[in-house]
């Protein structure tokens, strides 16, 4: 994304918007939560809302860009394969 919520809200509307079994955007849970709260001030529902997963990738204290990579493509091949992921970051507050 472009960090940039003009921007990504609108790319962000569009994918969550499609079948992708997968949407993800970087950032902290701070920013995720905030991310949630302008998509339903666009109008977009809280059940296309929820499949926005953010922060992405599994909780490995990554921060390097190739762990935090790899972090992320666990997350996807878990989602993939319909494993529930228990150790995601948890996102503090959900729109509802």
């Amino acid at each position: 994304l472009t960090h940039d919520p003009r921007l990504d809200d609108m790319a962000l509307l569009t994918a969550l918007n499609s079948r992708a079994f997968y949407i993800g955007a970087l950032g902290s849970q701070l920013n995720s939560r905030k991310r949630r709260e302008n998509l339903a001030l666009l109008g977009l529902g809280a059940e296309a809302i929820a499949r926005l997963h953010g922060p992405i990738g599994l909780h490995i204290g990554s921060h390097t860009p190739a762990e935090i990579a790899l972090s992320l493509m666990a997350h996807i091949v878990a989602i993939k394969n319909g494993v529930e992921v228990l150790q995601a970051k948890p996102v503090r507050e959900a729109v509802s």
